[in-house]
């Protein structure tokens, strides 16, 4: 072996250790446990260089080392195999999915599986609106002049509106206009939904247009102003199980930055698609996470990217399993989302 493969092959040892034991590791416990083929004094001459080019360090408190960030980044990128979920793994995320109802249970489960199988904080983005295409549309009379308006979007989501009419409109009204919006909407993308919704009052005859001004209005106002995206949370617990040498011996800016859902569609929702990103501590762009790292991956049904889903926790993270979970759960939920 070269001396760079030799070194590459102890770092990875230091990196498998501190995750597993959250001590630091001596060059003695790494001769112990890994078949390196070398003498304890060779170890410790290539932690020697390992330290000195800044992928792990030895913290105060301690004979032993503990990776950098940077020593992370090269374990994700070139040392680690991501880990085959197990078949006992697969059966238990499809079991706690197949069952859900809805969307709103669809994204509870999986938030919660997420957390119970990385024991880190999971996040998992409701699919946006910006990326999903109207599939129905329902009016329903509320009165003569209000109309409850349903938006069902093909991943799912429901969004409702209450329309106010200037005037009474009958029941014959009501289901031709129902019939005009889906047949100019449904299938479309909501992005590309506005000038469909201008050209249904453009077609409409003058002594209805009011009424239908009205409801494109609200229409519009679903569509593309109100277009919130939203999040739901689960595991933060799980950072309790933090060592003292993680999150710099503090959670509290961690646990502020959790509290901000602009923060968390950060963390998860700028996800290209067939990718999964491993942002690691000083990677990440916000001040309070830089003692943590984030995985993160997009899902939806097919190749069509609706929303993304991660986990965070410390950097000293068993990132093979992390990340093999990741992708499965968001591949099982893509799935769903295919099936709904």
């Amino acid at each position: 072996m070269s001396l760079d493969d030799r070194k590459l092959d102890v770092l990875r040892a230091i990196v498998e250790d501190y995750v597993a034991t959250q001590e630091p590791v001596g060059s003695k416990a790494l001769v112990e446990r890994h078949q390196l083929g070398v003498s304890p004094a060779t170890v410790r001459n290539d932690m020697a260089v390992l330290e000195e080019e800044g992928y792990i360090r030895q913290p105060h408190t301690s004979a032993g080392r503990v990776p950098t960030d940077l020593g992370y980044r090269l374990f994700v990128d070139r040392l680690s195999r991501v880990k085959p979920l197990s078949p006992a793994e697969r059966r238990a995320i499809e079991r706690f999915l197949v069952g859900a109802v809805d969307l709103d249970d669809v994204v509870h489960r999986t938030v919660r599986l997420l957390a119970q199988l990385t024991r880190h904080v999971a996040v998992v983005q409701y699919p946006s609106l910006s990326r999903s295409a109207v599939r129905h549309l329902e009016l329903v009379p509320i009165s003569t002049t209000r109309l409850l308006l349903v938006m069902i979007t093909d991943t799912g989501r429901v969004e409702q509106r209450l329309v106010e009419l200037p005037a009474p409109v009958g029941p014959d009204d009501v289901t031709e206009l129902r019939r005009r919006c889906n047949e100019k909407l449904a299938g479309q993308k909501l992005a590309d939904a506005p000038p469909l919704v201008q050209g249904l009052v453009d077609e409409t005859a003058p002594d209805r247009r009011t009424m239908v001004a009205c409801l494109a209005s609200v229409l519009l106002e679903t569509l593309v102003e109100r277009t919130e995206e939203r999040v739901a949370l689960a595991g933060t617990a799980n950072l309790a199980r933090a060592s003292m040498l993680d999150f710099q011996g503090t959670l509290r800016p961690v646990l502020e930055a959790l509290e901000e859902e602009v923060i968390l569609l950060k963390l998860i929702g700028e996800v290209e698609p067939s990718t999964t990103r491993v942002r690691i501590g000083d990677e990440n762009k916000i001040d309070n996470l830089r003692s943590t790292s984030v995985v993160s991956t997009g899902y939806g049904p097919g190749a069509t990217i609706v929303g993304g889903l991660g986990v965070l926790g410390p950097t000293r993270m068993d990132y093979p399993g992390t990340i093999a979970t990741v992708r499965a759960v968001a591949r099982y939920m893509g799935d769903l989302l295919a099936q709904n």
